[in-house]
């Protein structure tokens, strides 16, 4: 007998399909319009192969935050680092990177802040490192970009829009480094190309040679 995996079923009405994701924590999403429990069952015995190989997928993705606690490894700029929790007196909760140890500080045990302190840890750190290296890649290849904006995003890495407003993903803080520039010559060549043609990725690859395994590198991470 098929044992059904746990899941988290969000209804919106708009919806004319059923969506199938996982969360940070590796939960199944399902996002649909209003449907039957008998529906999703079925649903869930058809993508059942789907959803176990999709999980297992998941699980090997590096970067992966979930809930942390003192056996959770931190990704920045390509490599894992332990973390150490501290009850302090003080309010709120604060974190502090010393190169070798994520530290967080706290008044009361609360997983979600911490997880909240982190995404403004890798937003706060994006926003120092990648308007530099924009500049710098924006005068090699003679490219200028509108706006630069930051936010996290589940899918893209980067997103250039039709104005030329270069968008970044706060979680590419990370990858390594050489990842995060293979990004930036991405979004700055869809400046001059709108698209993913042969054109593009001549482009890209005259400044960045080996961008094909920068590719394989990100596709290793989760966002």
């Amino acid at each position: 007998m098929d044992i059904l995996p746990h899941y988290i079923h969000q209804i919106n009405p708009k919806l004319k399909h059923i969506y199938l994701s996982f969360d940070d924590a590796g939960n199944l999403i399902i996002r649909s319009p209003r449907i039957s429990s008998r529906e999703i069952e079925q649903l869930l015995l058809r993508k059942s192969a789907w959803i176990r190989r999709a999980r297992e997928k998941l699980k090997e993705k590096k970067g992966r935050t979930g809930t942390l606690d003192t056996h959770s490894r931190i990704y920045y700029l390509g490599h894992d680092y332990p973390v150490s929790f501290h009850e302090h007196k003080k309010r709120g909760i604060s974190i502090a990177f010393d190169g070798e140890t994520f530290r967080f500080e706290y008044d009361r045990h609360d997983p979600a802040r911490y997880a909240e302190h982190l995404d403004a840890f890798y937003k706060k750190e994006v926003q120092r490192i990648i308007p530099p290296l924009v500049e710098k890649w924006a005068k090699r290849m003679q490219l200028t970009p509108q706006e630069i904006t930051f936010r996290k995003t589940k899918r893209q890495w980067g997103s250039c829009s039709a104005k030329n407003k270069l968008s970044f993903n706060t979680m590419l803080c990370k990858v390594p480094m050489e990842c995060i520039e293979y990004v930036i010559v991405h979004e700055l060549a869809h400046i001059r190309y709108k698209h993913h043609q042969k054109p593009f990725w001549d482009l890209v690859g005259t400044y960045l040679p080996d961008y094909k395994q920068h590719i394989l590198t990100l596709k290793s991470y989760t966002t």
